[in-house]
């Protein structure tokens, strides 16, 4: 008797029967810019050196995750999907060096300046506050006069301090509280036309606002903020920013920690989920050429509230990108 031959396999060894490793909300990881408008990227660094709360480098990881739950459309605001629309696609992670800064920001610098060149809106998710520096500088070659447009509870605008050091000296060159001193410093930004918004105490040193704005920089505390309300704070950034190519920066510990708890430098009085995606939604229109959202910490999330949040950040960055790229063609 014949032995019975086995069914042929019910798929094929293709997209049909493996699935991928896991992308931001799905999109199709890829390399390949060459189709795309926007690309997402993670940064998965931090410089280790805050006292207590370490693990910013595994944000991209839990955005990623939770990223699950946000969805692509957002009516009455933006009822289509921006994902479809720029064919988003995830190029993974940046390679960084743990514990170098310098090469992990030349690695960083040079990953973005890949999706910046193939005429790509880069949308990516760190790491702490110190992984903007590197993006800015990719971003400022194509755009020698981008703006900033900081959301944050600090400014990390601050002076060197004493006591962290750089070899031969008493100062760390590189830390998520210098950031945009060195880029005032490296003149890769439009210092003057750039805006912090949100900062409030507590912080840990004297001076600092005044610091903040004697770099050039202009300076929107949260109390200001609070002051204003969202509306008119959303009609003065467009006034302030409009025509001119933005960097925007989305630090998470902008929110409160009653609704953003995960995050590097928690600090109480912050706005709320609601007041904080109606800011992002109100930047449609402006010429968003590079976002990033940083400084979730993972380890000190509750239920990955934090990082949902974040991701949802991240989509609204996507809108704006969408947004952005439509004015680019009616121009």
């Amino acid at each position: 008797m014949a032995t019975k031959k086995p069914a042929p396999p019910a798929f094929a060894w293709d997209e049909d029967l493996i699935a991928g490793v896991q992308t931001f909300m799905g999109v199709p990881f890829s390399r390949d810019l060459s189709k795309s408008k926007a690309a997402i990227l993670g940064i998965p660094f931090d410089c280790g050196l805050h006292p207590v709360r370490l693990g910013a480098r595994t944000g991209p990881a839990a955005i990623r995750e939770q990223s699950t739950l946000v969805r692509p459309y957002q009516p009455p605001i933006a009822d289509y999907n921006p994902l479809k629309e720029l064919n988003v696609v995830d190029c993974g992670n940046v390679r960084v060096v743990l514990g170098d800064t310098s090469e992990s920001f030349r690695r960083i610098e040079a990953a973005v300046s890949h999706i910046v060149d193939a005429g790509c809106t880069p949308i990516t998710f760190g790491g702490d506050g110190s992984v903007s520096l590197p993006q800015i500088r990719a971003v400022h070659r194509k755009y020698p006069d981008v703006c900033l447009l900081h959301f944050d509870a600090h400014t990390d605008t601050y002076p060197d301090v004493a006591g962290q050091q750089i070899p031969g000296t008493n100062i760390v060159e590189f830390n998520p509280a210098t950031t945009f001193t060195r880029a005032a410093e490296e003149g890769v930004l439009d210092v003057k036309n750039s805006l912090h918004i949100g900062a409030r105490g507590t912080i840990s040193v004297q001076g600092v606002f005044d610091f903040t704005r004697k770099q050039g920089y202009e300076l929107v505390t949260g109390v200001d903020l609070m002051e204003m309300g969202i509306r008119k704070m959303v009609d003065y950034i467009h006034d302030r920013l409009r025509g001119k190519p933005v960097y925007l920066c989305w630090d998470m510990d902008f929110f409160d920690p009653s609704c953003a708890p995960g995050v590097f430098t928690p600090t109480w009085g912050g706005v709320s989920a609601r007041e904080g995606l109606q800011l992002l939604q109100g930047l449609s229109g402006l010429d968003i050429v590079a976002a990033d959202v940083n400084t979730l910490s993972p380890l000190h999330d509750v239920g990955g509230m934090s990082a949902f949040l974040a991701g949802t950040c991240v989509m609204e960055c996507i809108f704006l990108a969408a947004a952005a790229e439509r004015a680019r063609k009616e121009r």
